[in-house]
C-alpha cells in the first residue's frame, strides 16, 4: 500500500461540519485505511491569483494507506468536493471543501490534471504545518527536505492558527492500528 497525504480546507459555511464530513468520507474508502488526521488549522485566505473570498480557512491534512492509483484518488477527491457542494465552475472562489492530493509515496508525477508532489506544497505555511504534525521528517521526493525543515525555512507571513480546543477528538489523532490487549482476568 502507497501512504498518500491529503489536504483539506473550507471556508464557506459550517467549516467544522465540511471537514469533518471530508474526514469521514476519506475515511471509507476501499482499499485503504485512515492513518491520521492533523489537528485543525484557522488561517488567513491567501491572495495568489485566486479569489477565495474574505472568510478565513479551516484547514488540515489525513494521511491513509491505499491501493487507489494517484489519478483515481484525485478523481474520488473531486467527487467528494461535488458531493459537498463546491462550485466547480469557480474552483477559485470560496469553498464549501476544497481536497488536494499533496503526497504519494514519493510519487512523482506530472499530468495535466495532477502534480504530485503539490506543486505549491513547499511554499504555504497552511499546508505544512497540518503535514508536519502527521509526518515531519518525511522528504519532499523533489526538493529532497524533510517537512519540518521545509516548514522551518518557510517564507510564507500568512497567519495559521491550531484552533485550541479542537472540535472533536478525531482532529489531532493517529487511529490505533488494533485494540489495546485485553486484561487478563488474573490480574
Amino acid at each position: 500500500m502507497a501512504t498518500a497525504f491529503i489536504g483539506f480546507g473550507s471556508n464557506l459555511g459550517n467549516r467544522i461540519d465540511f471537514c469533518d464530513r471530508a474526514v469521514t468520507l476519506l475515511g471509507l474508502l476501499p482499499h485503504s485505511r485512515l492513518d491520521a488526521v492533523s489537528s485543525l488549522y484557522e488561517t488567513e485566505p491567501i491572495d495568489d491569483g485566486a479569489d477565495p473570498g474574505p472568510a478565513w480557512f479551516l484547514n488540515g491534512a489525513v494521511q491513509i494507506e491505499t491501493n487507489i492509483t494517484p489519478k483515481s484518488l484525485l478523481e474520488i477527491c473531486r467527487e467528494i468536493e461535488r458531493a459537498l457542494g463546491r462550485d466547480q465552475a469557480n474552483r477559485k472562489g470560496p469553498r464549501t471543501l476544497d481536497l488536494d492530493v499533496l503526497l504519494y509515496d514519493d510519487c512523482v508525477l506530472s499530468e495535466r490534471d495532477l502534480i504530485v508532489p503539490h506543486p505549491r506544497l513547499h511554499q504555504r505555511r497552511f499546508v505544512l504545518a497540518p503535514l508536519v504534525e502527521l509526518d515531519p521528517d518525511r522528504r519532499h521526493p523533489v526538493i529532497g527536505q524533510s517537512l519540518r525543515e521545509l516548514l522551518a525555512t518557510l517564507a510564507d507571513p500568512s497567519v495559521v492558527r491550531r484552533l485550541d480546543p479542537q472540535p472533536n477528538p478525531r482532529y489531532g489523532s493517529k487511529p490505533a492500528c488494533s485494540p489495546p490487549p485485553a486484561q487478563s482476568p488474573h490480574a
